[in-house]
């Protein structure tokens, strides 16, 4: 019966190709890059949130990750096959502020691309969702920062106060940025569950504080940091959303901001701006949006109307100018933004990247990006 030992060898071969893909697998998400999922006293803490439910947070409304209807096989392909304009034709413009000597009677933002930025109020230095590392993923060869973007290092970086995460995507979350800034920060603040992949990276659990929405932590004196909702999800691997994602409000002496974390359009902007707002400038991503996944990340139109909601004196855009993690031209949101923000009669700040922006000066609004 040779056919049959043909398929029995050819069976063979198979499982044994499946093992060493599987051992492969296995040993490429062992790498520290993957963070840790919550386990033991964290994971029965979690438990205990009104936003966890049946083993995984729950978004604030009813969402889909990706429509329903959306093909991954074309997705995938379009991703494979992206068109030019998602990145600049040119090296980003960007211009060098010494942040060691940073002066900030008034507030002070400086923004690093996409949704990095430092905030300096008095003598509070406050670093938001630092990349550094010039990728946004665990792999090399997908998400790249653009050229001329990588102006800021973690060795430019001053002492940091503190620390904050919004969740747990390699586009906020980077371990090689976070090991490198370690030593200089005095407490890392954090959605639920992600202080999981910090300690696993070597971060003392006396370092960390996790917050669940609508959860107040007094962090000084003057200086109050609530979690408040996002419309999003979570995951450094297979699982999803066995972490939180969160916004925040920061009141921090006498000054009100809306740290705003990736989220889609949702009701939660109105109710945040109700309870907290009106409020001094807020950080709203306006980039990395797609038709087949309109419900977790904001076209600028909708940012516009969520700074509306929240009351917001002024916004600066985020979430653009950095990565290429959708098939929008790369400055089609700001582009976007800006129109429908002088429709609106809004005001924005659109920095360069390591432009000062002091708080109710004169906001840099100069159209860099064409």
């Amino acid at each position: 019966m040779p056919n049959m030992k043909f398929l029995k060898k050819a069976f063979a071969v198979l499982l044994i190709m499946l093992l060493v893909l599987t051992a492969a697998t296995f040993l490429f998400m062992q790498q520290k890059t993957f963070g840790k999922n919550p386990s033991g006293g964290r994971l029965e803490h979690i438990r205990q949130s009104p936003n966890y439910r049946d083993g995984a947070f729950q978004n604030p409304e009813p969402t889909e990750v990706t429509l329903k209807s959306a093909s991954m096989t074309r997705m995938l392909r379009d991703f494979l096959n992206k068109p030019k304009d998602t990145a600049p034709p040119r090296p980003l413009p960007s211009v060098r502020t010494d942040l060691q000597t940073l002066q900030a009677d008034t507030p002070v933002i400086i923004w690093f691309g996409h949704s990095s930025y430092l905030l300096k109020v008095g003598a509070t230095i406050i670093l938001v969702d630092p990349v550094f590392s010039g990728n946004a993923s665990p792999v090399k060869f997908f998400g790249k920062s653009f050229f001329g973007s990588d102006a800021y290092t973690p060795d430019d970086m001053p002492p940091i106060d503190y620390l904050v995460l919004t969740h747990d995507h390699y586009d906020h979350l980077d371990y090689q940025t976070i090991v490198k800034l370690t030593p200089k920060v005095r407490h890392f603040y954090a959605p639920l569950g992600v202080g999981s992949h910090l300690e696993h990276w070597g971060i003392s659990a006396n370092q960390i504080t996790e917050l669940d929405w609508w959860q107040t932590e007094r962090i000084a004196d003057d200086t109050e940091l609530t979690a408040t909702p996002a419309r999003h999800f979570s995951g450094r691997g297979i699982t999803r959303n066995k972490t939180l994602w969160t916004s925040y409000v920061l009141k921090i002496k006498g000054f009100n901001f809306f740290l705003g974390g990736d989220s889609g359009y949702g009701t939660h902007f109105k109710t945040i701006g109700e309870r907290f707002g009106p409020f001094d400038m807020a950080f709203l991503e306006t980039g990395q949006y797609g038709a087949d996944w309109p419900y977790i990340h904001t076209f600028p139109e909708e940012t516009v109307t969520a700074a509306r909601d929240l009351k917001a004196n002024a916004l600066l855009p985020v979430h653009w100018g950095k990565f290429a993690l959708a098939l929008h031209p790369w400055n089609e949101p700001i582009q976007r933004l800006m129109i429908r923000a002088a429709e609106e009669h809004l005001t924005v700040a659109a920095p360069k990247i390591g432009e000062a922006v002091t708080l109710g000066a004169a906001y840099p609004t100069h159209a860099w990006w064409k």
